[in-house]
């Protein structure tokens, strides 16, 4: 996967796999070709269990409402999952930047790809592009990617259901 000018890719996979965590080490094989994550080799269950686990400490990340401490979640992330930048064309498909060393389990570059495209979500469009779903019944985890950086739910259903909430609120009171 190449990490698109505001990590786009990985931090769309974090949410996927946090609002709809993989059942087995196939599925989350399938779900990372889906996203464009180039593994090394198919997931094991300790890759699973590495992920999931992972994606906790991650989710950690989204609840913090406070930049420094969002920032200070994710250096820690950042600090264990990537290294420092090198070029390769591994995959003969172009020359591109990894944050991770070569040879990391499939795991191992979930891991990285998800924390460095976060930091690079966030440093790019704002500390608070990340939360999670302002309908009270629903709070999915989200990312937001819009232009004006203003979205409060995790998709347009729950906005039109508060909205009909919240119109219906206005009538009756």
């Amino acid at each position: 996967m190449r990490l698109n000018p505001y990590g786009e890719d990985p931090v769309r996979l974090a949410v996927d796999l946090l609002g709809n965590p993989p059942r087995d080490p196939a599925e989350l094989t399938e779900r990372c070709a889906h996203a464009g994550v180039a593994l090394s080799g198919p997931c094991g269950q300790a890759d699973l269990t590495e992920v999931r686990r992972f994606l906790e400490r991650w989710q950690q990340v989204v609840d913090t409402g406070e930049d420094t401490e969002r920032a200070r979640l994710l250096n820690a992330l950042l600090a264990e999952s990537s290294s420092y930048p090198r070029l390769t064309d591994h995959l003969g498909d172009g020359w591109h930047i990894h944050y991770r060393d070569d040879r990391l389990s499939a795991a191992g570059v979930v891991k990285a790809l998800i924390s460095v495209g976060t930091a690079v979500h966030l440093t790019g469009r704002g500390m608070h592009r990340l939360g999670r779903c302002a309908l009270e019944e629903c709070r999915a985890v989200f990312a937001d990617f819009t232009r004006g950086g203003r979205q409060r739910y995790c998709s347009p259903g729950c906005a039109n259901r508060d909205a009909v909430r919240r119109h219906r609120a206005r009538r009756s009171g």
